[in-house]
């Protein structure tokens, strides 16, 4: 596809252009010519819109969608255009579908449904058979077929010598292992972060330590295998000091935060509204700061929407009987821009590329176009007329965001509001 995008400011550290408001022009899907004002000869497709900015194209580490098996929650193309829409180019997808993701066949059934859009869709794929914890799953076959990771999604791997296993294994053709952060035995049946707010409300509680003894055994494990070892969506201040210590110790480990573990804590829980059930639970000021300094100092390795549709009957009954889980990618850049600027949004939006062997495009000449296009300077009110999900259990419904998403241009296709 060819087209001209007119007088956009070009947000990207690595590009000739960093900052500068300029034309770009794209044909075939790559960008020929950068300037600061291209005459639209040849009659292509023109891009304006209001405070035009441009970055490196998105990417979320953690996006369930539905399809196979939940698709009333969401199906591939539209969570894929719902990603577009938000800014994305890329989204890993996690395996918790019906059946789950755990054979060669069903790795390459999501990416042939995902084929020819603009969104690219990198399969994780379950790490034990059926996600249930008990036996390990077809991981090279899997690889083979274009997973990029493997993870029983926010389930608990209760065996340490499953894990070690996993570590050993997968580290015979680079395969990236996650393993979620919480100690089920610990956690038990815990509906919030156990603190003061738990006690008040009379909810049972998710205590911190059932975090971070789970990082801490996935640490000595990771320190005794090698391997590769990814730790998503962390939420405590202790969970950010451990992994900060196994870096310093040259731990081949990363690890993600939920953008809304950043900006809510449990307070916003007295309410009972179940739109803030999630899990890893809602946790404290201290939390949340050392989790953004974490994020400052290159501890924390991306953020993640940690995008999850529900039917909204699993979240408009009791609090305690509702289901874990937000959708996040509509609000994801909005709701960092809160509490991050500009350019620390897109760093945070793009950085986690590499750890899935994602190639990151800059934005110069003779370079594939992969762009993200949004206004940062729009204030609003995050509302059901912003959801393009078609579930619509969102964490930050009603609340105050900052920047407009456009859209995309990527594997040659343009997708605009």
């Amino acid at each position: 596809m060819n087209a001209l995008i007119k007088s956009a400011k070009i947000i990207d550290p690595k590009s000739d252009f960093h900052n500068q408001v300029v034309d770009i022009c794209i044909e075939n899907g790559s960008i020929t010519k950068i300037a600061p004002n291209i005459s639209n000869s040849h009659n292509f497709k023109e891009v304006t819109r209001p405070n035009l900015h441009v970055s490196p194209g998105w990417f979320d580490s953690s996006v369930s969608l539905g399809e196979p098996g939940f698709e009333e929650r969401e199906t591939i193309q539209n969570g894929l255009q719902t990603a577009a829409l938000s800014g994305f180019t890329a989204i890993a997808l996690n395996p918790n579908t019906n059946p789950v993701l755990d054979s060669f066949a069903d790795i390459s059934f999501v990416k042939t449904k995902a084929q020819n859009h603009a969104v690219s869709l990198y399969p994780i794929g379950a790490l034990t058979s059926g996600s249930d914890g008990n036996n390990m799953a077809e991981l090279y076959d899997m690889s083979q077929a274009g997973a990029v990771a493997f993870y029983d999604y926010q389930k608990p791997l209760n065996n340490p010598n499953l894990m070690k296993i996993a570590l050993q294994y997968a580290s015979n053709f680079n395969g990236l292992i996650f393993s979620f952060p919480q100690e089920s035995r610990i956690a038990r049946n815990g509906v919030m972060n156990e603190h003061v707010s738990s006690t008040k409300l009379g909810l049972s509680g998710i205590p911190a330590l059932a975090e971070e003894l789970q990082i801490a055994r996935d640490l000595f494990l990771l320190e005794y295998t090698g391997g590769s070892l990814h730790i998503p969506t962390i939420s405590t201040a202790k969970a950010v000091a451990l992994i900060r210590e196994a870096k310093q110790n040259k731990l081949n480990v990363t690890c993600s935060v939920a953008i809304h573990n950043l900006i809510f804590t449990d307070s916003v829980l007295n309410t009972f509204d179940t739109k803030f059930k999630v899990l890893p639970p809602l946790r404290t000021e201290t939390d949340t700061a050392a989790l953004i300094a974490g994020l400052s100092d290159g501890t924390i390795d991306m953020v993640t929407t940690d995008h999850n549709p529900l039917n909204m009957e699993l979240k408009k009954v009791e609090f305690e009987q509702a289901k874990f889980g937000t959708i996040g990618l509509e609000s994801a850049f909005g709701a960092l821009q809160t509490i991050f600027s500009t350019e620390q949004a897109v760093s945070l939006l793009t950085k986690g590329k590499s750890r899935f062997g994602i190639t990151q495009y800059t934005i110069n000449q003779g370079e594939t176009a992969n762009l993200s296009l949004f206004n940062p300077n729009t204030t609003y009110h995050f509302n059901k007329a912003n959801i393009q999900s078609t579930s619509k259990n969102a964490i930050f419904e009603g609340a105050s965001l900052v920047g407009e998403v456009y859209g995309v241009f990527a594997n040659n296709k343009l997708i605009l509001k």
